[in-house]
């Protein structure tokens, strides 16, 4: 979040004393919520979190909100990758898409957040050393051929679906007074 949205938020660590929130909502908006007001109310400030899924078509839409534990819970990035590429076999469309939802909540109950999605496909195999979970297989639409762990970071950051919902989210907390900070 601070290598998007840079010294426009003071963002602050979540607090050692607040333990990690189950993700059992069951929508990446519902996950979202679920760890911003959670740490909004232990805290007492505003609070800003994310949830990301990655639909692909040939597994209409899955896995989705369950995008983490592909491979069962506790997977590391490496065995969700290779379950991924196994589902997928030899399908030819490949094509997919990473949805995140960035929402802050404050500690009254209102919140805003914003969607950002990157189109894609599935490489048929790992490429590339930097970044986690599936950047390594998947590539943009937008890009220039190479998945998102063959592209340094600030080049990822501008095509991604995180950076596009972080952006939006920056640029609806600019626009929206104090008494329209209520999202629908």
């Amino acid at each position: 979040m601070r290598a998007i949205l840079g010294d426009a938020v003071d963002l602050m660590p979540r607090p050692v004393d607040v333990p990690d929130v189950v993700e059992d909502s069951g929508s990446l908006v519902g996950n979202a919520r679920l760890k911003a007001t959670a740490i909004a109310a232990a805290c007492g400030l505003p609070a800003v979190a994310d949830d990301t899924g990655l639909e692909v078509a040939a597994l209409r839409g899955a896995p989705g909100v369950e995008t983490a534990t592909l491979a069962g819970a506790g997977a590391t990035d490496a065995e969700n990758r290779t379950r991924l590429l196994a589902l997928l076999g030899g399908a030819v469309d490949r094509s997919a898409r990473f949805r995140t939802i960035a929402l802050v909540a404050w500690p009254d109950g209102t919140e805003l957040w914003t969607e950002g999605v990157c189109d894609g496909h599935v490489a048929t195999e790992p490429r590339g050393d930097g970044g986690f979970g599936y950047d390594s297989i998947f590539v943009p639409t937008e890009g220039d051929g190479r998945s998102f762990a063959e592209m340094p970071a600030p080049e990822k950051q501008t095509l991604s679906h995180r950076g596009k919902a972080f952006v939006a989210l920056l640029e609806l907390l600019s626009t929206s007074g104090a008494e329209s900070r209520r999202s629908t």
